[in-house]
């Protein structure tokens, strides 16, 4: 046996434990934030069973399916947006245009327009592992869950 297939044997054997004990673990995986209907304010209206968890840990929820062009990633979307903390406190709102999946937003809201149609609506729990983490930004505190109510006003061709 070759001292290459012999380290890789044994780095399988000490890891495969671990990966085990991960996937049986009542804990999330990778950090992402437990989140239950009793973290937010009754006036932001969240109602987790209504809504759909993506593999990510976040939550969405189209409230208006809209019937114009869809919103992939490469293409420019302007959005109009209001931002919210899990106590309710409204920290942004507007009107935003920017690159679908390219970074120039947090990963949540690249993730949470995605797949939207020019007049949709669509309510987004964002958890802080896709948001601003444990850094926070201005009015938004560390590891803050994110609510946003967005509709899609247009996509470019």
């Amino acid at each position: 046996m070759t001292i290459a297939r012999a380290t890789s044997r044994l780095s399988w054997a000490l890891l495969l434990p671990l990966v085990m004990t991960a996937c049986n673990s009542a804990e999330p995986i990778f950090g992402i934030q437990d989140i239950d209907n009793d973290d937010f304010a009754p006036e932001l209206g969240i109602d987790l069973a209504a809504m759909t968890q993506t593999a990510s840990g976040m939550w969405i929820q189209d409230i208006v399916v809209g019937e114009g062009t869809q919103a992939f990633p490469g293409r420019d979307v302007t959005v109009d947006y209001a931002g919210f903390l899990a106590n309710g406190t409204r920290f942004d709102a507007g009107e935003f245009t920017f690159r679908l999946g390219v970074g120039q937003v947090i990963p949540g809201f690249d993730e949470g327009i995605a797949g939207m149609l020019v007049g949709g609506v669509r309510k987004l729990v964002i958890p802080p592992e896709l948001g601003y983490r444990d850094t926070g930004s201005g009015p938004i505190p560390p590891n803050a869950i994110l609510i946003f109510d967005v509709e899609l006003l247009a996509v470019s061709p």
